[in-house]
């Protein structure tokens, strides 16, 4: 989609997300991540059934990914909108990108998802989920409901030694989690490899002796029928994955608009760790050395890959002692694409601090819509693409808006499940009066598999405003020159009668 049409239709959706005042009071709530309270005696009311349940667990990559399909039916006598899925108090923490659509039909929307606030020492939290539109007496809808779990994964054993394979072991419940009784269901654990020397066994049912049913990487559990509300079976898989565990625990990530200058400036600060199993012994820079000509999988971490937008320029790359020059930066028509080799490899246990840098030419990614008004469309994410995955424990975006702007808006398609919170404010750089207007927005347990959704923020920006930097730079050297002036009139002499 080009980005007018994209300006366009999301130019409405604006004045519905943020605030237009710029004052600290006016911004000290979250837009996203909402919060129901409730009494601590609270039990969502028994007034869905789950007609059919398919339970998705993806481990291909170094974070769990799970799907619940399920066919919902109204139970009460009264049109229902508000369904319920409980998480454990562990889970909850690590519980991240939480979305909900329809399954027969994805363009439906007005989906809302609420985390509900009772006591947060329970064992079961709650997500509260409010459908589009009350569902009728008896009737049926299919919804999906994905989400993540981050560090949900142990390493079996904890340390290896430094080409040895790697084995994590993920645990989990054989049922899906559900408050409401399931006539049916099943659930899928899709694992990256068939080595799977693990894995929970259960009583099988009708023509199936055992569960799961094994098919290459993918273990079936069930079909289960006439499971309870609330029920719970515990089952844990062991399987190889020898590769890096990588964890981003603080992304900050600065947008700096330049409308004199015609230039985006991008910069990314990553506090990295690497998850995976520790080294039983120390680290052998002569075997590494020699496995590099044979390539074989390892948990180290030797290379990142940070694909940009068309067009980027003059990329940098520095961590915590200075350039880094082992880096790579193409850019063309096609692509922009920047890859990075840390000072040494990242194994398990380790930590890697950098940043990296660009520019773009602001006509690519900022719009002026009507009057006095501007609209900036730039990636949320633009992270590492790497095979096995990307996890975020906590991002903060910032947004350095021109002086003088007003009436910031934004809209984002990150599950506002994971946004915790954002603020307007002023922030004084070189030659400012009042400061840059500064947007920033705090979320929490995101993967890689969002860096595709954008940020789109909208302001205002008169055309006196923007005088505002060049009639400083002017008055100031006007001062300067007007003061040496002065300064060479002064007689500094001295002299005798």
């Amino acid at each position: 989609m080009k980005f007018s049409a994209v300006a366009a239709a999301c130019l409405s959706l604006l004045s519905h997300v943020a605030v237009a005042d710029t004052s600290a009071d006016a911004n000290a709530d979250a837009p996203g991540k909402s919060r129901v309270a409730v009494p601590s005696t609270f039990q969502p009311p028994q007034v869905f059934q789950n007609e059919n349940l398919v339970h998705v667990i993806s481990l291909e990559k170094n974070y769990a990914k799970e799907f619940i399909n399920v066919v919902i039916k109204n139970t009460s006598p009264e049109p229902q909108d508000e369904y319920y899925v409980p998480f454990t108090g562990s889970q909850v923490e690590k519980l991240g990108g939480f979305e909900v659509k329809d399954k027969k039909d994805e363009s439906l929307s007005g989906f809302t998802i609420e985390a509900v606030e009772f006591d947060s020492y329970s064992e079961v939290q709650y997500y509260r989920i409010r459908l589009p539109a009350p569902l009728p007496s008896e009737s049926k809808q299919t919804i999906s409901i994905s989400f993540y779990h981050l560090n949900g994964f142990a390493p079996l054993p904890a340390a290896i030694e430094q080409s040895e394979k790697q084995y994590l072991v993920y645990t989990f419940s054989a049922y899906a989690p559900s408050v409401y009784p399931t006539l049916k269901q099943k659930t899928e654990v899709k694992l990256p490899s068939t080595d799977i020397p693990e894995y929970t066994k259960l009583p099988g049912s009708g023509k199936v002796e055992e569960f799961p049913q094994r098919q290459g990487t993918k273990l079936t559990y069930g079909p289960f029928l006439d499971i309870p509300a609330g029920a719970v079976e515990p089952a844990r898989v062991r399987y190889e994955f020898t590769k890096p565990i990588t964890y981003v625990s603080q992304l900050e990530r600065d947008v700096e608009v330049s409308h004199w200058g015609g230039n985006i400036a991008f910069e990314d600060r990553y506090t990295l760790h690497n998850y995976a199993a520790n080294l039983s012994t120390q680290f052998n820079r002569v075997e590494w050395a020699r496995a590099q000509f044979y390539k074989p999988e390892t948990t180290a971490l030797k290379e990142l890959r940070f694909p940009l937008q068309v067009g980027s320029k003059d990329a940098y790359f520095t961590d915590v002692i200075g350039n880094v020059s082992t880096s790579r930066f193409r850019s063309n028509r096609k692509e922009a694409l920047l890859e990075i080799k840390p000072r040494y490899p990242v194994f398990g246990g380790w930590n890697y601090p950098f940043t990296i840098g660009w520019n773009a030419n602001a006509r690519r990614f900022l719009k002026k819509v009507t009057g006095d008004t501007f609209v900036l469309n730039v990636p949320f994410l633009e992270g590492p693409k790497q095979p096995e995955g990307i996890q975020y424990g906590q991002a903060q975006i910032r947004v350095l808006l021109p002086e003088g702007a007003e009436n910031v808006k934004f809209h984002t398609s990150i599950p506002a499940s994971s946004i915790t919170g954002y603020t307007i404010d002023h922030q004084k750089t070189y030659l400012d009066t009042i400061g840059r207007t500064v947007l920033t927005i705090k979320v929490r347990n995101l993967v890689d598999e969002f860096q595709n959704r954008n940020l789109i923020v909208s302001y205002d920006y008169s055309f006196i405003a923007s005088l505002r930097k060049p009639a400083v730079i002017f008055s100031s050297m006007l001062s300067v020159f007007v003061t040496i002036w002065a300064l060479s009139k002064v007689n500094v002499k001295i002299s005798t009668k």
